[in-house]
């Protein structure tokens, strides 16, 4: 009998090693898929060409993926811009100064956030964001615009990307040590000043970290983006020109790939791109994210 158990927990643990190790390799499995599927286009175009050029003609065998690139990062940063400061705000307010009641209150409609669909964003930014960029703001600039640009998209992503970074943020915030705050108060500081100088510098690498992670969720957002964002291959210039992201891109031609020769490897060299900017900034934030638990400690 106790032969057997041992047995059995032997086979449980050696059973769940594996399946831990396959689940890891599930993300070399998709870089080295992507990889192959791409190299019929590497072979014929090198890859400064490909990254660095915007004439963007499938049908001609050009395949320049400046526009998608550039305009992901526009839209990203426009996001970023628009978030960090108000996310980083309202989690010091969550964290700090907010009662128990409101805390439990907030805390599951931030988490909802999460949960809706990104068409339902999409659709919500084609309703009231395009139309506000359109008739109100983009008039105060002296410009005129469709309201499929940059702005609208950055404006729906920074909304899809609060949840991430509040929740990380008040966590690292709260994990700062309450004997921190006490002693910063003895001294005479007042609370706000304890928070600027003290709680935000100790949890600065935690918030970076949600900021990151942020990051990597707008970088692959498709579906909201590509309902606002006007889908227009040419480099965004300002916040009101349409940009046509790299996520976009994929979705909106790889049913459309197999009659053109090299489409398909095309759009999923557009796909490694995206995985490996993702995997890079979330090695980035996992990294220090350790690093802040190890000065807690």
């Amino acid at each position: 009998m106790a032969n057997r158990r041992v047995s059995l927990d032997i086979a449980a643990r050696n059973g769940m090693f594996i399946l831990s190790i396959l689940i890891c390799l599930v993300m070399f499995v998709m870089f080295f898929g992507l990889l192959l599927k791409s190299m019929p286009i590497l072979s014929v175009k090198p890859l400064s060409e490909l990254l660095f050029s915007s004439a963007w003609s499938p049908s001609r065998g050009s395949f320049g993926f400046m526009p998608f690139v550039m305009g992901t990062f526009w839209v990203t940063a426009v996001a970023l811009a628009i978030a960090v400061p108000l996310c980083v705000l309202a989690s010091i307010y969550l964290s700090e100064y907010a009662h128990n009641k409101i805390r439990e209150i907030a805390k599951p409609l931030i988490d909802l956030l999460a949960g809706i669909p990104s068409v339902v964003y999409g659709l919500w930014g084609v309703l009231v964001i395009v139309p506000f960029v359109k008739n109100h703001v983009a008039g105060l600039f002296g410009r005129h615009t469709s309201g499929y640009t940059v702005l609208s998209a950055g404006i729906v992503l920074a909304i899809m990307i609060f949840p991430v970074i509040i929740h990380v943020s008040v966590e690292v915030l709260r994990y700062v040590p309450h004997q921190v705050r006490e002693a910063s108060l003895a001294v005479g500081a007042t609370k706000w000043q304890t928070i600027k100088y003290v709680v935000i510098r100790k949890a600065m690498p935690g918030i970076i970290a949600a900021v990151v992670l942020g990051l990597s969720r707008a970088f692959g957002e498709t579906m909201a983006v590509l309902m606002v964002a006007g889908n227009v291959p040419r480099a965004p210039s300002s916040v009101f020109d349409p940009a046509y992201p790299l996520p976009a891109l994929i979705a909106n031609n790889y049913g459309e790939m197999l009659s053109v020769p090299l489409y398909e490897s095309g759009l999923l060299l557009a796909s490694l791109l995206l995985l490996v900017i993702v995997v890079f900034f979330n090695i980035i934030s996992r990294v220090i994210l350790v690093r802040v638990e190890r000065m807690a400690q």
